[in-house]
């Protein structure tokens, strides 16, 4: 079942049951109403009865007298008997039947009863009158009222107000209809707009501010979908083409060589020189498959890594011995300052400053200085790589941590020279629960880990705080 058609009948419903509630309202009011005029009529009929036999004249005139009053009230019946039982005066007795007529049974309060389809309201009471020899009597008077014609009334228009009811509701229903197709009409723009989406078609967007309110969180939801799609596209897409782009370097590079290495006849030596060269180049290519595959297990979540406290000096101090051959190659110099300890998996820690040390001596000036300076506060470790040298572009510092970037065509096209190595530097950080950072400004360029702090050590950096 639609929700259009699940909001016009809950309308509808809705409609009917409030119709229901307020007509069976109306017509007990109605009836109340109704039964008051009745019993002050009949009232008013006893109280006649009582003031015309209450004046000094005796039976004889009695009939007279009652026939007299009663002229037009074809509604009304009148029983009276004497202190024997014998009825002295009766007009229209059938309307109480038999047994009230035989046994007296009339209450002297207004009462209800049925008759041959009709309704009557009638009571029983004690009247004084003057006998033959003029002499005080008291008469018993039965007398009621045929009140047919409010029955009657009260069911022709319970009838109207259930025909009213009827078509009140089929009005309602079509109108929720109306109302709920208008109101869902941002639902299957929606609904439109998802059916024609593809990888070419994620620039089209929602307009928000023609959304009711109460579909305009779906509609900015929405419109938030789609631009992350859009922009996961355009990175996949990007992605896509630079791996495209950097494998085809070494596997052009493999072909030629076996090319040339086919072209006639050579030595051993010759064929071992090509092979040695061809590994170089299978060895890249593994690399950089290897860095892909790191870097789409970290974005799914699925990384590998044991929790263990990781002391960022000790692992900095490791990286330093391992690349001080290089750095007295370019007469760099590296110092460290400071200490923390942090909660991770040490392989992984160890290759994101890996990382970024291997890219301060990259690009560092001979004879400058490479810092490596780590802080522990407010629960955060934070570990920095200052290098001196070239500076990065501005405009190049929002992309730098993209796959395959290259802030400069000059980079290596080795290791993490192939545009891989910060990536996989922030999504170890992020995998810790970290952030990284970078400036760069007037030829020094820092990067900059923060890291949650080892339980032991956050404790102890709060009491010494």
């Amino acid at each position: 079942m639609s929700l259009t058609t699940r909001l016009a009948l809950l309308f509808a419903l809705l409609t009917a049951t409030l119709l229901i509630v307020v007509m069976l309202v109306q017509g007990a009011a109605v009836e109340g109403h109704l039964r008051e005029l009745d019993d002050q009529e009949l009232s008013g009929k006893v109280t006649l009865i009582k003031t015309l036999l209450h004046r000094a004249e005796p039976y004889r005139t009695l009939r007279q007298r009652l026939d007299d009053a009663f002229i037009g009230h074809d509604a009304l019946a009148v029983v009276l008997r004497d202190a024997e039982g014998t009825v002295v005066y009766a007009i229209r007795p059938e309307f109480f039947g038999e047994k009230p007529l035989a046994e007296d049974v009339l209450p002297e309060t207004p009462t209800l009863w049925d008759k041959g389809g009709k309704q009557y309201l009638g009571l029983a009471t004690t009247v004084e009158a003057l006998d033959f020899w003029s002499q005080p009597t008291r008469l018993r008077a039965l007398v009621g009222l045929d009140v047919s014609h409010h029955l009657l009334f009260l069911q022709q228009v319970r009838k109207r107000l259930w025909i009213d009811i009827y078509f009140a509701v089929i009005v309602a229903a079509l109108f929720a209809v109306f109302a709920a197709h208008r109101g869902l009409a941002p639902l299957r723009r929606v609904t439109a707009t998802a059916r024609n989406l593809s990888a070419d078609g994620l620039g089209e967007r929602l307009a928000e501010r023609s959304a009711p309110s109460e579909v305009r969180a779906l509609v900015v939801a929405f419109n938030g979908m789609l631009e992350r799609l859009d922009s996961s596209f355009r990175r996949l897409s990007d992605f896509s083409a630079d791996i495209a782009h950097e494998l085809r370097t070494p596997i052009s590079n493999l072909m030629t060589q076996t090319a040339v290495a086919l072209s006639h006849t050579r030595s051993p030596d010759e064929y071992r020189e090509v092979l040695a060269s061809n590994l170089e180049e299978y060895e890249h290519i593994a690399r950089m498959v290897s860095d892909m595959l790191f870097l789409a297990q970290a974005e799914n979540g699925v990384l590998p890594r044991s929790l263990e406290a990781v002391n960022l000096a000790d692992e900095a101090r490791a990286l330093i011995d391992f690349y001080e051959a290089l750095a007295e190659e370019k007469e760099v110099r590296i110092v460290l300052a400071g200490e923390a300890s942090v909660t991770g998996d040490r392989l992984m820690i160890r290759r994101a400053l890996s990382n970024l040390l291997s890219n301060a001596l990259r690009h560092s000036g001979s004879g400058s200085l490479v810092e490596i300076s780590i802080t522990a506060e407010a629960g955060l470790a934070t570990l920095a790589v200052t290098n001196h040298g070239d500076t990065i572009p501005s405009d190049q510092l929002s992309q730098i941590f993209e796959r395959f970037h290259r802030a400069s065509p000059e980079r290596y096209r080795h290791g993490e020279g192939a545009g891989l190595g910060l990536a996989i530097t922030r999504s170890i950080v992020e995998t810790h629960g970290g952030r990284i950072e970078v400036t760069s400004d007037a030829g020094v360029t820092t990067f900059t880990l923060h890291l949650p702090l080892a339980p032991a050590a956050a404790s102890a950096n709060v009491t010494e705080t």
